[in-house]
């Protein structure tokens, strides 16, 4: 049994003419009537009844209609994937991103993406960034949201975000409603800040920014997520530096008070492998740069 054969099958149920049916497929009556018969045998059933008047379906024949028509729909649907693959337009990307991209445009660069390609299906898991390094290389992830300087070969990236530190503080805190304050007015304060072994970059950072400005942090709480250690700072325990995208956690009891000297940003790079040749993959840091460039 052949697709052509279920097309002409179909044809003719509809037409009950062989010379209408010939028609619309654009042969002859004698392929036609060749091709029914093959389908019949292959079936192992008659499927019309025919003489000088009239061509029917039989019972057979009837049953046969919506069997023929779900499995052409069915090569018709693997087909049109097949296309929309090979163009990147369908298929599964594997996204990872570290948690402050909800505060830094992540959601609308997926909304934006999904309406465009609608047959693409992203699944994203948040992960650190040393995680994600490790998923890239193993091919479990396509591309990721990172934070990190230390980018290792074969892996090519974009710049995605830069943003400042600021102070993050229990809203009843002395310093809370300053406009701007300087570093050393932490000094002594309980510390909480991202685990060095979840991302070893900022957790150097934030003590090298607090060593210039005179001080050794008291890092008392080392947390997986930034939105932990704001958390933390809510609930009165200590103090931060936070990238300033976390403003917009909209946690209670929590200030944010910009530096009144300017630090070293906090970036945000995509990052995927450079070998890798996925359509899907190039679509969507088409969307990432385009992303970029408007945030910029």
């Amino acid at each position: 049994m052949e697709f052509r054969h279920l097309r002409y099958f179909l044809v003719l149920a509809e037409e009950l003419h062989f010379g209408r049916a010939a028609q619309r497929l654009a042969i002859s009556q004698p392929p036609l009537s060749t091709n029914i018969q093959q389908l019949e045998a292959s079936v192992g059933a008659k499927l019309f009844t025919r003489n000088s008047k009239a061509v029917q379906l039989t019972e057979a024949g009837r049953a046969f209609v919506p069997q023929a028509r779900a499995l052409l729909e069915q090569a018709q649907q693997a087909a049109r994937h097949a296309r929309d693959v090979a163009q990147g337009l369908a298929g599964s990307l594997q996204v990872g991103f570290v948690g402050t991209m909800l505060y830094r445009g992540l959601p609308g660069l997926l909304k934006r993406f999904q309406e465009q390609h609608p047959r693409l299906r992203l699944t994203l898991r948040e992960l650190s960034s040393s995680d994600q390094l490790i998923e890239l290389a193993h091919e479990r992830l396509d591309l990721g949201f990172v934070h990190t300087t230390r980018v290792p070969p074969g892996l090519s990236q974009i710049l995605v975000a830069s943003q400042p530190f600021v102070a993050c503080l229990p809203a009843g805190h002395a310093l809370a409603r300053k406009r701007a304050l300087p570093l050393s007015a932490l000094r002594g304060e309980p510390f909480a800040c991202i685990s060095r072994g979840v991302s070893a970059d900022y957790h150097e950072r934030i003590v090298s920014l607090c060593t210039d400005a005179g001080f050794t942090p008291e890092i008392r709480y080392e947390l997986r997520h930034w939105l932990s250690v704001v958390s933390l700072v809510s609930q009165g325990l200590g103090v931060a530096l936070v990238p300033q995208a976390l403003r917009q956690s909209a946690l209670p009891d929590t200030v944010f008070v910009p530096l009144d000297t300017a630090t070293i940003p906090y970036d945000t790079y995509c990052l995927w492998k450079t070998a890798r040749d996925h359509l899907a993959l190039s679509a969507f840091l088409e969307a990432v740069r385009a992303g970029a460039a408007r945030a910029g």
